[in-house]
């Protein structure tokens, strides 16, 4: 969902190859979603209504081409795997920070959504928005259908309770509390069916800041200190096609369908959100989810990972056509994988030393020899931003006699072993990672970093422990990704506010007053064309610093999946991250299952029969992209 993209982006998900939560407990006693107890709204106070301004021009959009298939059937379980159980069910507060939380997230709709072709907006909650002259505030009439899932409708009230939860202490969420109360002002209620949302400052797309979600005030009724512990694992009532419906901590978690879902039959939503049910299994292994997956006990598996779809892929499912397979290129933000430096290391101090790290990291032999050249070179940061990137940029690369130039310039020598040395500081450095998958990767990279000089000390954590070790800074370089938002976001990651101290997204800490001055400024401008010129001079800015040394990047999703599992015939939208997201509301529930071929492929396994192998390569989304 794009919103959540907006407004979630701010908080790391390591998102190479896989998706990982984080680490549970076990328990054994399922236990039920949303409460049997009916409900109430007795108890909260009245609103007090505003008087609506007049000659608003109220805007909708119900004319865009739809982007499901009309041969769509509902029916079935999909069957995933998830390697960790997530600590909490909240998505803020204290250990919410998991992958699974998009899961919960993308079921929670939001006021408006974006097209994923035309790129217009198009009604979610509401059903029309409109602009006031300051540039700061949008209206919106919502949809006076639209309910929780425990029936009762969504209405104002929720929409006011979003900026009062937001706000408390209690959530214990210090970037919700600071965004909620330096980045939207107000929520105004003017019926109990429109309201308009007022940013601080005026900010252009301003669309893409005041389409936030409603909070269900009934539910959590009043907040107190016990906050995190009481609603820990409790299934708040969402807005979205699917709910919780039980889980075992530490062994699964199943969502349900709302078979009367209040918006099943909206222009953008019908035909979607198919399948009856979702089951997330935990396999803490990503080879083990491999043999689940050819023994027909998951339904679908990524294969983004060169290894599974060059090799593993010479399996008999694939090859009797039991399982088929699906390279599919898409068009959006790419994510910044890559080295993260930390700035507070005393040996990252010297910017010749961090340009002589960069140009010590073979990444094209990693690409080449490791991922069978599938993957492409991540030239800088912030790279598929349309007009707001600067696709001038070039990554630095391999290349041992520009390490020995900038080493010796910043007084270093060679010592016995090779490694360079500064008095008592040798270059040798920690890389922390958490994926066994990567571990190759990394290989080729420290014995040709060894090469210049440079020694890599690889540090394999669990997801948990990398997640906290990096955001208190104790690293010294980390291996990882950050998500992405559908405009480049810089204040989090590359602003002083955020370094030197733990808890923030400037993990770097980088702190260089010229590039505040241009990440204020760029948060500042209302002009579209004074923030595309500043995002590209702080785009140069950042490649300058070298706190960041940028790997690669993925531009598709390439999966196999059991012949019973359909998709359109246009497979994908532009911006599908994954084509059997059963949840988002901008590209998700566009597959369904047919029962017909699934028990047909069952009872053809049985008496060994085959179907023709089936592998799609679709690339009417590639984007021609530049090698180093």
């Amino acid at each position: 969902m794009i919103f959540r993209r907006v407004l979630f982006a701010v908080w790391a998900i390591f998102s190479f190859c896989l998706s990982s939560g984080t680490l549970g407990c076990s328990s054994d006693t399922p236990q039920k979603g949303p409460s049997s107890e009916p409900p109430s709204n007795a108890g909260l106070a009245p609103l007090v209504y505003q008087t609506l301004p007049g000659n608003i021009q109220w805007l909708t959009n119900d004319t865009d081409a739809v982007f499901a298939s009309d041969n769509a059937q509902k029916g079935g379980m999909l069957r995933e795997a998830i390697m960790n159980f997530p600590m909490t069910f909240r998505v803020v507060g204290p250990d919410s920070n998991g992958a699974f939380r998009s899961a919960i997230l993308d079921n929670q709709l939001s006021l408006i959504n974006i097209h994923p072709v035309s790129r217009r907006i198009i009604p979610e909650l509401a059903t029309h928005w409109a602009y006031a002259p300051d540039k700061k505030t949008m209206y919106f009439k919502l949809d006076p259908d639209a309910r929780w899932s425990d029936g009762v409708p969504v209405t104002a009230r929720d929409y006011l309770y979003t900026l009062t939860f937001m706000r408390s202490e209690h959530i214990v969420a210090p970037w919700y509390n600071d965004y909620y109360t330096r980045e939207i002002e107000s929520v105004t209620a003017f019926d109990d069916y429109t309201i308009a949302v007022k940013s601080t400052k005026a900010v252009p797309d301003l669309y893409l800041k005041l389409g936030i979600s409603p909070t269900p005030e009934h539910f959590f009724k009043t907040l107190g200190d016990e906050f995190v512990s009481r609603f820990n694992w409790a299934v708040v009532p969402n807005t979205g096609a699917y709910q919780i419906s039980d889980f075992k901590k530490g062994r699964y978690i199943r969502f349900s369908r709302k078979k009367q879902w209040w918006a099943k039959d909206r222009r953008y939503f019908k035909n979607r959100f198919n399948v009856d049910s979702v089951l997330f299994t935990v396999i803490r292994d990503f080879n083990m989810q491999w043999e689940y997956f050819k023994k027909g006990r998951l339904d679908t598996f990524g294969m983004v990972l060169p290894k599974f779809w060059h090799q593993k892929s010479n399996t008999p499912v694939i090859n009797k056509g039991y399982v088929a397979r699906i390279w599919f290129f898409n068009d959006l933000e790419r994510p910044s994988r890559g080295l993260w430096l930390n700035l507070d290391r005393p040996i990252f101090k010297d910017i010749r030393v961090r340009r002589a790290f960069a140009h010590a990291m073979n990444m094209d032999k990693v690409i080449k020899q490791v991922l069978r050249g599938d993957y492409f070179r991540l030239p800088q940061a912030f790279y598929g931003y349309g007009d707001y990137t600067d696709y001038t940029i070039k990554p630095r690369g391999y290349d041992i006699s520009r390490v020995e130039w900038l080493m010796a310039q910043a007084g270093w020598h060679r010592g016995t072993d090779g490694i360079w040395q500064k008095g008592d500081m040798r270059f040798s450095v920690t890389v922390t990672y958490y994926l066994e998958e990567h571990m190759p990767r990394l290989a080729v990279l420290k014995e040709e970093a060894l090469k210049a000089g440079v020694d890599l000390e690889l540090e394999r954590l669990d997801p948990t422990a990398m997640f906290k070790k990096t955001l208190e800074k104790k690293h010294d370089v980390a291996w990882m990704g950050w998500s992405t938002g559908i405009r480049p976001s810089f204040w989090q990651g590359w602003h002083s506010d955020n370094a030197h101290k733990p808890q923030t997204n400037n993990i770097t800490n980088t702190d260089d007053p010229e590039l505040d001055t241009l990440i204020d400024r760029y948060r500042n401008s209302l002009n579209e064309q004074e923030r595309i010129n500043l995002s590209r001079t702080i785009q140069n800015k950042i490649h300058d610093i070298c706190a960041y040394v940028p790997s690669y990047m993925v531009p598709y999703v390439r999966l196999a999946y059991w012949r019973w599992m359909r998709l359109p015939k246009f497979h994908g939208t532009p911006v599908s991250n994954g084509l059997f997201d059963p949840f988002a509301s901008d590209t998700g529930g566009l597959f369904w299952i047919d029962d017909h071929i699934r028990k047909q492929t069952l009872e053809a396994m049985k008496a060994n029969q085959v179907f023709p192998p089936v592998t799609i390569i679709d690339d009417k989304y590639k984007r021609k992209v530049p090698r180093e």
